[in-house]
């Protein structure tokens, strides 16, 4: 009996390390059970008890329970989760969705804005975006710029076109703040670099020219030609005579399309009957515009025409010039 005894208990003490193997192995190989673009959201404050029991119950993984806690609590990482929004990919295993929930690997989301858009549209666009938490308690863009400096100017202009990438719980007030503050310093460091001689006092004034710029542009490369004839304009003290100036002036009145009756119509932002810039930009510009706006192509062009070919313009030194052109591709004849 005791031959057998000594026998069977190192061949079960083999099969057993053999069963534990082979099941760790199984464990830190076998992928989760789900298919692709499935999310689960951690909880502030929820452990690692609370998520392996979850993820068992609702058929994420067909292991007990205990394995993943056990195997957090072997590497010294239960403590380490962090709350969040999580990607679920079919080819991850526990302890590969371990190590994201404890290096904080959250879904990031994009919010895109886009250039030549206004604030109002941003405003909207990001109410709209169900996947911030939306925290803004006012749609006036006056009151939202006292949130973001204290300034009392009007808001119009002063949010960054671009990609912005953010995590479950972001506010739509943390999108703006950042696209504030990245308008600032695009026009900060622009301005730094800013040619000499230029007609405008103030950053401000640059930033309106270049809302402009960003509206009568049809095609990137042509920023600093249509900077320089506006450029030259106000430095002549000719008016700007821009479109996109007027329909902004407009507001809600713009139907689509803008008549001689709406040229004549003095409003504050009509650069046909009153000189110099308008009082505030009229669109979210580009960094690219900005840097044109301080940058504009040297020349002697003062008129420019749309060609209807790739957004292209045609420019010209004299109005002769520039009526011969309108004839040609606006006119057709």
């Amino acid at each position: 009996m005791r031959l057998l005894l000594k026998t069977l208990i190192p061949l079960l003490l083999i099969i057993a390390v053999s069963a534990s193997y082979y099941e760790y192995e199984r464990f830190i190989s076998t992928p989760i059970n789900v298919t692709n673009g499935e999310t689960v959201t951690i909880e502030p404050g929820s452990n690692l008890q609370q998520i392996s029991t979850w993820l068992t119950q609702s058929g994420i993984t067909d292991f007990p329970s205990s394995y993943l806690y056990w195997y957090g609590r072997y590497n010294k990482s239960a403590h380490l989760i962090k709350a969040g929004e999580y990607r679920l990919n079919p080819s991850d295993t526990l302890p590969e969705l371990l190590t994201q929930f404890i290096n904080g690997e959250v879904v990031q989301h994009a919010f895109t804005i886009i250039e030549g858009m206004t604030s109002q549209q941003l405003l909207d666009a990001l109410k709209a975006d169900k996947r911030l938490t939306q925290s803004l308690k006012t749609n006036s863009l006056k009151e939202i710029m006292l949130m973001m400096d204290g300034n009392n100017r009007h808001g119009e202009g002063e949010f960054a076109p671009e990609t912005y990438y953010f995590s479950a719980g972001t506010t739509d007030k943390a999108i703006l703040k950042r696209a504030y503050q990245l308008m600032q310093d695009n026009l900060a460091e622009a301005w730094l670099n800013k040619a000499d001689n230029l007609p405008y006092k103030t950053p401000y004034e640059a930033l309106i020219m270049a809302s402009i710029i960003e509206k009568e542009t049809g095609n990137a490369a042509e920023r600093p030609e249509i900077a320089g004839v506006f450029v030259r304009r106000l430095q002549k003290g000719m008016r700007l005579q821009t479109d996109p100036t007027v329909i902004y002036g407009m507001g809600t009145q713009y139907n689509g399309n803008i008549r001689r009756k709406d040229l004549r119509r003095d409003t504050p932002y009509n650069t046909y009957t009153r000189p110099g810039l308008p009082p505030g930009p009229i669109a979210l510009p580009s960094k690219a515009s900005i840097v044109a706006a301080l940058n504009p192509a040297e020349g002697n062009t003062l008129y420019f025409v749309a060609m209807g070919q790739e957004g292209r313009h045609a420019f010209s030194k004299t109005l002769a010039e520039h009526n011969k052109a309108v004839r040609k591709y606006q006119l057709k004849r």
